[in-house]
């Protein structure tokens, strides 16, 4: 590490021979290696973006630049080479750096992300921003290539073309290697083509053709277009960005440090939006990664040595991926879908015993919705198995395309609370609260990993309008019973009678609820404690019986207070005209920091010990 410790902000790298960068990008990747081996990671995606890092930040000026990163997973190395190399074993910990870009940790993260296709929207504000005030800097976009795949990343890409601003996107394309011919052919053109000579007399030629009569002017400038176009269409997929009103360049061996440093110097001298594609691979430098880059893309503590995670317990994602097979092997109307998330939704084994009835839309879950809706009103059982915090993107879809139409959509929401090291762009703490507003949809959340088979077996045979699965990520009990009876929708159960005061927990959190019965019996304080399984329909019949016993109602979610489970809760009371006296514990009205979801849970008082000293406070 004898060059990364002397890094201490990207201006040090200009100093550097190309020798000593390559030495760099090797410490570069050891030091991901053995920080992620210990904290868990995106370890594949920042491996493969350590060359591609240092050429953009020896040719750009990060202190005036701005660097914008999509998504911001492969953002380890520049982590490292902009200050934060001494804190870089704190990743992902509690109060240590973020796995993303955040505004508030460096002044070199120019835009907070968490979530994709983001950046060429985010670089049109800064571009528009930037000739307001007549200032003079560069804004560098960049992308992967499954992000670049988003609708959103399409619109802008249009508007960019439109208004022809001085903005350039790097296209990293970690999906497929360059072939030995068509790559030194395709970097020849890329030579060419970023000369100063060729574009003076690219530009030189077009105002020349501009001074012709319309007929003439028209016809060359198209001649002229469609040479070039016929040049470089036959090495690279150039047309579709040029005609979009890109200037394209590539594709360039993402690994060749020499080679993206001369091409981004060359880009930089010219004007207007320029798109270049770079392609490298997921897990470069560490064989295991190479080999696996969706197992590592994004990965918990490993071993270095062998690539194993270091903790298997059972999830529910995995209970979920074993359910959903077994019931689709029975049902052949059963439909998996997913939003760029296989691995991370359980979705793996579906893949691959039953291939046909399994789609990955990437990274569109607009997109995914409303296939959805379409494939349940035509009499299919689709089953959206989609990250709580990544649905948000497709909200409106899930009001006009799912819920309107009583679409009998089943969404299996994964990672939903707090999900941990990946922090606030991750968590997921709304969907109570956004599902819950919505007509004609069931919302459930499941106890433990059999009440999430029962509930998925429910949703299966409920065929009149969408059906919400939501459950947190990390790992739930051993599950006893693989084939539990379906649940009466809007049904809950009491788990412990009592006295006083009633406790309704749902989902993950009648676990912690459980937990904290002894330590409220030791002091003298005996709740009723009820599993709403249910946020919507809420068990009517329940509700009105148990205010009958008690003077005191907690409810308790892993969601944000705000509109959630609680609020529910008191919206029915007050529809009856009933007076009872409702608190409720859940998640505070601001964005959750990154840590483990157990400290997490312990700061935020949703641990065993935090509910029952709040359930004593009420009293």
């Amino acid at each position: 590490m004898a060059i990364l410790k002397k890094i201490k902000d990207p201006n040090d790298l200009k100093k550097l021979s190309l020798e000593e960068l390559h030495i760099l990008a090797r410490e570069i990747r050891e030091a991901i290696i053995n920080t992620c081996a210990e904290t868990g990671g995106h370890v594949a995606p920042s491996l493969g973006v350590v060359e591609l890092t240092l050429a953009l930040y020896v040719v750009f000026d990060a202190e005036c630049d701005k660097i914008i990163w999509d998504v911001g997973h492969q953002t380890y190395a520049q982590k490292l080479i902009t200050g934060r190399c001494d804190k870089f074993h704190t990743l992902r910990t509690y109060k240590g750096i973020s796995g993303f870009p955040k505004k508030t940790e460096s002044r070199y993260d120019v835009f907070d992300t968490g979530h994709s296709s983001t950046s060429l929207s985010a670089a049109t504000g800064f571009a528009l921003a930037r000739d307001f005030r007549r200032d003079n800097f560069h804004i560098i976009s960049v992308i992967g290539d499954g992000s670049l795949g988003a609708g959103m990343a399409f619109e802008a890409l249009n508007h960019i073309g439109h208004l022809k601003k001085d903005i350039i996107v790097v296209l990293n394309d970690n999906e497929r290697s360059i072939g030995e011919t068509v790559g030194a052919l395709s970097q020849y053109l890329t030579r060419v083509i970023t000369t100063r000579t060729y574009n003076r007399f690219r530009d030189d030629l077009w105002k020349f053709l501009g001074r012709l009569s319309p007929y003439f002017r028209d016809r060359g400038r198209n001649l002229a277009k469609r040479i070039q176009e016929g040049l470089k269409g036959m090495y690279a997929p150039s047309v579709i960005f040029e005609e979009l009103g890109f200037r394209y360049i590539g594709p360039l061996d993402g690994h060749k440090l020499g080679d993206l440093i001369d091409t981004f110097s060359r880009m930089k001298e010219m004007k207007g939006p320029r798109m270049i594609h770079v392609v490298t691979k997921k897990g470069k430098g560490f064989k295991i990664a190479e080999t696996r880059p969706e197992t590592f893309h994004g990965v918990g503590p490993f071993c270095k040595e062998t690539g194993e995670v270091k903790s298997k317990s059972k999830s529910y994602t995995s209970v979920f991926g074993d359910a959903i097979v077994r019931f689709a092997k029975e049902n052949d109307k059963i439909i998996a879908i997913t939003a760029g998330m296989c691995l991370g939704t359980g979705l793996v084994k579906f893949r691959e015993e039953i291939p046909d009835r399994f789609f990955d839309v990437g990274i569109t879950e607009q997109h995914a919705v409303t296939m959805a809706a379409g494939l349940a009103i035509e009499g299919y059982i689709p089953v959206c198995a989609i990250y709580s915090t990544f649905l948000q993107r497709a909200y409106d879809q899930i009001i006009h395309d799912v819920c309107l139409q009583k679409a009998p959509v089943i969404f299996a929401i994964d990672r939903a609370g707090l999900v941990g090291q990946d922090g606030p762009t991750h968590h997921g703490p709304f969907d109570l609260s956004y599902f819950r507003c919505i007509p004609h949809v069931v919302v459930s959340a499941p106890k433990n990993g059999e009440e999430l088979i029962a509930l998925l077996k429910t949703a299966i045979h409920y065929r009149e309008g969408p059906f919400v699965i939501r459950y947190p990520r990390g790992s739930c009990d051993e599950v006893k019973n693989n084939n539990p009876e379906p649940i009466a929708v809007g049904t809950w159960e009491v788990l412990q009678d009592g006295k006083g005061v009633a406790v309704i927990a749902i989902g993950s959190m009648v676990k912690e609820s459980q937990a904290a019965l002894p330590l409220l019996k030791a002091k003298k304080i005996e709740p009723i404690l009820i599993n709403a399984r249910f946020a919507k329909p809420l068990d009517s019949n329940m509700l009105q019986r148990v205010i009958k016993k008690v003077k005191l109602i907690v409810t308790v979610e892993e969601n944000a207070i705000a509109g959630g489970f609680g609020s529910a809760i008191c919206e029915f009371y007050e529809k009856i005209n009933a007076s009872i006296k409702v608190r409720h514990i859940g998640l505070p009205d601001t964005f959750i920091e990154h840590g483990s979801r157990q400290i997490l849970l312990k700061v935020n008082g949703l641990d065993a010990e935090g509910i029952a000293k709040k359930i004593h406070s009420f009293l």
